[in-house]
């Protein structure tokens, strides 16, 4: 969970480089989807543990970079791509409602595990754990050349927010269009020593945390109810019942999970080094580069977690652009708190 303001960057300033293609193209697989109409652009109201039952899946892997990576590829095989890219504490679930409306509209929908979550596992002992946004963003390109997807539609929140804008930036020839929630997320490690405010800080309460080893310590043996909290705070509003919240949680019984998510909010705040061959990319993202692909932004009216105004962000996005509220207590989630208005986003980004 974070999500932070150009002016009050987060800490993380890695990107990625090389692609190594390879691999074979996923076939498209089948399940039934519910009927839920679009809705209106600025609406979304939440239904309680909507989604619990969705049929999702199966899970794929492929050899992609340094991973053997867990997706779902739904919709036929032709159509065009679409990536959706999730967070932290979550997983591939939280699309479990978005899947089927874009699938039936003939796009072909892939949802990869990220590292450290689910079936997704690194290929050698001696690959570094590694965590910084960077990483994670160049496994979105490692994914694409692996099932020869030369360009897509890139969504994501949180975490998989920031993949998607690192790649939009970086390799916009990659991208169609960005939907993105909470705008741009894009910072470096140097401009996240600058102390924030006391409230501010206090909402970072769990990067401290984890910190120390204690904290370390701590999430590895309670990351199920520290996951749910996290859940709670970041959407206050969302009803999800228990079914919703252990179907995603098992997602964090992978091996890497904790080595993964620690090193993450380490490396954020300079206390964990990154690995040397991203150097160069991070030196790009410090600089904040704009994003020229055409943009669909949202905010959930009520997202409890740390994220930036729209105003401070829109001129980050030097494309076709628009900004989208979704309203009726929308949280931090919006792909499955919202999955109509989120599926809507993506097919009008698209179409800008």
């Amino acid at each position: 969970m974070d999500t932070l303001a150009p002016d009050r960057i987060d800490p993380f300033r890695r990107s990625f480089l090389g692609i190594a293609a390879a691999g074979l193209a996923a076939a498209s697989f089948g399940f039934a989807p519910r009927a839920q109409a679009a809705t209106p652009r600025a609406s979304g109201a939440t239904t309680p543990a909507r989604g619990a039952n969705v049929a999702f899946g199966p899970v794929k892997q492929i050899r992609a970079g340094v991973l053997d990576i867990g997706y779902v590829d739904a919709g036929p095989a032709d159509g065009a791509p679409v990536l959706l890219l999730h967070g932290w504490p979550y997983d591939i679930h939280s699309y479990a409602e978005v899947v089927p409306l874009l699938a039936s509209a003939g796009y072909r929908v892939i949802v990869p595990h990220l590292r450290g979550y689910g079936t997704t596992r690194f290929l050698s002992a001696d690959t570094p754990r590694n965590g910084q946004p960077a990483a994670l963003a160049d496994d979105v390109i490692q994914l694409m050349d692996a099932l020869k997807i030369p360009r897509a539609v890139v969504a994501g929140y949180d975490w998989g927010g920031r993949s998607a804008d690192i790649v939009a930036a970086l390799h916009p020839e990659r991208v169609k269009a960005l939907v993105a929630v909470s705008g741009y997320l894009i910072g470096s490690q140097q401009a996240a020593q600058a102390p924030l405010a006391p409230e501010a800080e206090l909402q970072w309460w769990y990067q401290f945390y984890f910190a120390t080893e204690r904290g370390r310590a701590g999430y590895d043996s309670n990351r199920h109810d520290f996951a749910k909290l996290i859940w709670k705070l970041a959407s206050p509003k969302w009803a999800f019942d228990d079914a919703t919240f252990d179907r995603s949680a098992a997602a964090l019984q992978n091996e890497d999970h904790v080595d993964i998510v620690i090193h993450n909010y380490r490396w954020r705040l300079g206390l964990a080094q990154g690995e040397s061959r991203y150097e160069a990319i991070e030196r790009r993202l410090a600089t904040f580069p704009s994003i020229s692909v055409p943009t669909i932004t949202i905010e959930g009216d009520a997202n409890g977690a740390p994220h930036p105004s729209p105003e401070s962000y829109a001129k980050r996005f030097t494309g076709k652009y628009e900004h989208r509220l979704l309203t009726g207590g929308i949280g931090h989630n919006p792909p499955q708190e919202a999955p109509a208005a989120f599926a809507q986003a993506v097919m009008d980004a698209d179409r800008m």
